[in-house]
């Protein structure tokens, strides 16, 4: 479904991503890890479009991404939960799902992707009409997932789903991510957390310093040395 090969990518001067290479198949939950500055965030928003490779391409269904502008990229079928969750904190709930719902096929079925979303978290419908800013930290979490699923997208792409929730709360969103892989959502998770990831994933990548240095089947990467003392602190 996605396949990034070889991309160079840049801010300014400063080279960020090295010759990074991964892949997606339909119907997978890959996670990409890494610590801070590691490039992870650059690298979720090369596939949206926000930043252009040098050189290498980014393919999406077999077509070409590389160059195109976020909003075609979502028209696609892409869409994205992005770090610190960047809901539209003085709309409502429902106004803030129907922002997501930008894409044409999105907008014909609006009300029974509400009602999806709506099953999925239970609580934002009993918020509807609720100032999303006025809303926990988790429920933010939650109307941040749900928006990006308005568009209806075939690939989501998740930027630290676990940052800044308690451990009840992550379960729950993480559970949700399970039963969106049952439905036949296709996802990429960019996680700090290895263990919370690892375990709701089929395959993984390690991105240390802008490079990918491991890769393997997720219960392998939990068994790997390496990982076990960089990032499961064993």
């Amino acid at each position: 479904m996605l396949e990034v090969n070889r991309i160079n990518i840049f801010r300014g001067e400063a080279q960020i991503l090295w010759d990074l290479t991964l892949k997606v198949e339909k119907g997978e939950i890959v996670t990409v890890l890494g610590s801070n500055g590691s490039g992870k965030t650059t690298l979720f928003e090369s596939i949206l479009g926000i930043h252009h490779p040098r050189s290498g391409a980014i393919r999406f269904l077999g077509r070409e991404i590389s160059l195109k502008p976020s909003f075609d990229i979502t028209r696609m079928g892409v869409s994205c939960v992005p770090e610190g969750r960047r809901i539209f904190k003085d709309m409502t709930v429902f106004e803030n799902l129907e922002m997501g719902a930008y894409p044409d096929r999105a907008r014909a079925s609006l009300k029974e992707t509400v009602e999806w979303v709506y099953s999925l978290f239970p609580v934002l419908r009993e918020r509807r009409e609720q100032i999303a800013g006025t809303l926990s930290g988790g429920e933010q979490q939650m109307l941040a997932i749900g928006r990006a699923l308005m568009s209806k997208p075939s690939l989501l792409l998740n930027d630290e789903l676990s940052l800044g929730l308690s451990p009840l709360i992550t379960k729950e969103i993480y559970g949700t991510i399970g039963r969106l892989h049952h439905e036949g959502v296709t996802i990429l998770l960019i996680e700090q957390n290895a263990t919370l990831a690892l375990r709701h994933s089929d395959r993984g990548y390690i991105l240390e310093t802008g490079r990918i240095t491991l890769q393997g089947s997720s219960q392998e990467l939990l068994g790997n040395e390496h990982i076990k003392k960089a990032y499961l602190g064993m």
